[in-house]
């Protein structure tokens, strides 16, 4: 089983293959469009459920993955771990929930 780390290398791995981009602004900017054009990718085939009343969960699987790979090189240009910002998500998420619980 690969772990979110294990995905993390493998990924860095592979960016070094890929023709290069320059450092800094460029880089982050090809990771940041990236990974949004991935995500609309996985958005269309939710679309196309609504629209046409087809599922193809192999393709949302696929574009996913490449949401990944893409988002791992993000937070690897943001010097974190993929570990690391999973965590922080969750402690986030976690802190908005305990207000609107304490609220309601």
């Amino acid at each position: 089983m690969t772990t979110i780390e294990d995905y993390a290398r493998w990924a860095e791995a592979v960016e070094l293959e890929l023709p290069r981009v320059d450092a800094g602004a460029q880089r982050l900017a090809y990771l940041a469009l990236g990974l949004a054009g991935e995500a609309g990718e996985a958005v269309e085939t939710v679309k196309r459920l609504l629209r046409d009343g087809t599922w193809n969960p192999e393709n949302l699987a696929e574009e996913l993955g490449d949401v990944a790979w893409y988002w791992v090189r993000l937070c690897a240009a943001a010097g974190r771990s993929p570990a690391e910002v999973l965590e922080a998500s969750r402690r986030k998420i976690d802190t908005r929930l305990a207000a609107r619980r304490s609220t309601s």
